[in-house]
């Protein structure tokens, strides 16, 4: 399993916020490339980035950050989510380096528009889902749709999606731990790579996680943990990496 530190950027600060409230958000850095930096020293592998301001907008609003990110660590894998919803986008990140794209709110109002992308850039499409009690959220988590995440995942089992990153909101941002059964299940319905998102808080988490990794869980997104200093980002990994060797 990966651990994939998050860098959620809001008017060009990086923050994180409770239940992906806008309103409630809480600032750890003026400087999101030096953000990065300390990721990197970490041993970080991938970096999650998010443009919270153009997951509302609908819309790239950090994309000059993203970019300069990207400039700066060639060799780094990059995935990022927020406001990306057109074929121009998706290019234009890509071509500045990004790895990934990840697709949230488009891919539940628009399912076919994965399907589309995934052809014209196979391999490099990432499906967020986020959902409240089962149910796929979108526009930042704004709306709750009745669309459950499991049935949208088993959607685009057949369409060359990447990994899908799998956000349980009741638990992101509160340090509550991670759903961990919810992950599992949606790994097992869908067949796709799953990235685990929202809860996780320390050491404890991820080995509960690494319980059903074989489920197929590519890795784990950890935000407010890492940034508090509950969950060291080179430990994890290490830990993550002796998993292999055992």
């Amino acid at each position: 399993m990966l651990i994939i530190p998050a860098i959620d950027l809001k008017d060009g600060k990086c923050v994180r916020l409770r239940q992906g409230r806008m309103d409630d958000s809480t600032q750890y850095g003026d400087d999101p490339v030096e953000m990065a930096e300390r990721w990197v020293k970490a041993g970080a592998r991938r970096l999650h980035l998010v443009d919270l301001n153009g997951a509302f907008a609908g819309e790239p609003v950090n994309g000059e950050i993203v970019r300069a990110i990207a400039t700066r660590y060639t060799n780094l894998p990059i995935q990022i989510g927020g406001g990306i919803r057109s074929a121009d986008t998706i290019e234009a990140y890509l071509r500045a380096g990004v790895q990934w794209v990840i697709i949230g709110t488009k891919a539940v109002k628009e399912p076919d528009f994965v399907t589309q992308m995934c052809k014209q850039f196979p391999g490099r499409i990432i499906v967020g889902l986020d959902a409240k009690d089962g149910r796929v959220a979108t526009d930042g988590w704004a709306e709750v749709s009745e669309v459950m995440a499991t049935d949208l995942a088993r959607r685009f089992a057949d369409d060359g999606v990447e990994a899908i990153v799998y956000t349980d909101i009741s638990r992101d941002g509160m340090m509550q731990g991670v759903n961990v059964e919810a992950t599992a299940a949606l790994a097992e319905a869908c067949g796709i790579p799953v990235i685990a998102s929202g809860g996780v808080t320390n050491m404890d988490d991820l080995k509960r996680l690494a319980t059903v990794a074989d489920k197929g869980i590519l890795g784990a997104i950890t935000g407010r943990a890492i940034y508090e200093g509950t969950l060291d980002v080179a430990e994890a990994q290490a830990y993550c990496d002796s998993l292999k060797r055992s």
